[in-house]
């Protein structure tokens, strides 16, 4: 494989790019009692959310909320929710805030989608306007300044939600993948990318500790497959497939960002590759497809440059 010489520190960053595409995504700002039930909602809402080639959304906590940031004064996160279109969170949200959030105890939820040009609005999907039929005719509106809120009886008293989230135009499948001399080594530039990414406004890393495994190519040799395993980075299948491994390499990880715009993302990826350098990680590339499937190409030169 060939190697431009630009470097962090020991590791060379490779002369590519990571191939990323238009989304679409919901803030939502939750909020709860404190930071036990908080992290229940959390834990809940996010799961099953790594990937919209099997999931119904891509979600993730964007960065925790003191109390004097959210709307009722108490512990709160900012959490983003991705998909390729608005009908698609149009489904997927009302159904996770239903069943992970409102039945968690002391939450409430609030959009997070600020409406004065920091980001493209599409248009609005509704929240409350649909979880509040729960509330079986019990349910009573509020109007607060220009934003309708729903509060819905519950067994411990009122689970208060706004009616709608704003919709925003995003980016998703933003990424770098590391290769190391050693499962440990790379699994802790991995993590070092991950925590960097953690406090990061406008960006979420969706799959299992911002990291993944199990990094995927487009279609399969088995019909009507969309994707299967990324065999080019597989260190079992070297000698079998046309690897993108470099020499001493054992293990690669991927590391995948979404984002609420392009400098969100960009900026996330720099991060993350300065993170990851080190000893023993022997390669920064990314994955893309060519150019031909993702409006957003991102460039690992440029961006350090």
């Amino acid at each position: 494989m060939y190697f431009d010489p630009m470097l962090i520190g020991p590791t060379p960053i490779l002369d590519t790019f990571a191939e990323a595409f238009p989304m679409r995504f919901v803030r939502l700002i939750i909020t709860a009692v404190d930071d036990y039930w908080l992290n229940a909602a959390l834990g809940d809402f996010t799961g099953y959310s790594a990937s919209i080639i099997g999931c119904d959304a891509e979600t993730g906590v964007e960065r925790m909320l003191d109390p004097s940031e959210t709307c009722d004064g108490r512990p709160g996160a900012a959490v983003l929710a991705f998909g390729f279109s608005s009908e698609a969170l149009g489904k997927s949200i009302p159904g996770r805030v239903g069943q992970c959030v409102m039945t968690c105890p002391t939450t409430a939820v609030y959009n997070g989608c600020a409406t004065d040009g920091s980001s493209e609005t599409i248009q609005s999907i509704p929240l409350g306007k649909t979880l509040r039929y729960f509330g079986d005719d019990f349910q009573k509106s509020k109007l607060l300044g220009g934003r309708r809120y729903w509060r819905v009886p519950v067994m411990d008293g009122e689970f208060l939600v706004e009616e709608k989230l704003v919709v925003s135009k995003g980016v998703g499948g933003g990424n770098i993948i590391l290769q190391g001399t050693c499962p440990e080594i790379a699994l802790a530039a991995a993590r070092r990318a991950s925590e960097a990414l953690a406090p990061l406004a406008g960006v979420i890393t969706p799959f299992p500790g911002g990291v993944v495994r199990s990094g995927s190519k487009v279609g399969s040799k088995y019909k009507g497959l969309a994707a299967s395993t990324n065999d080019a980075y597989c260190p079992t299948l070297r000698g079998r497939v046309e690897t993108s491994l470099v020499d001493g390499a054992h293990c690669s990880y991927e590391i995948v960002i979404d984002g609420i715009d392009e400098p969100a993302v960009a900026a996330a990826m720099r991060i993350a590759m300065q993170a990851a350098a080190g000893d023993g990680v022997l390669a920064i590339g990314a994955g893309n497809y060519g150019g031909k499937l993702g409006k957003f190409h991102f460039h690992l030169h440029e961006l350090l440059r």
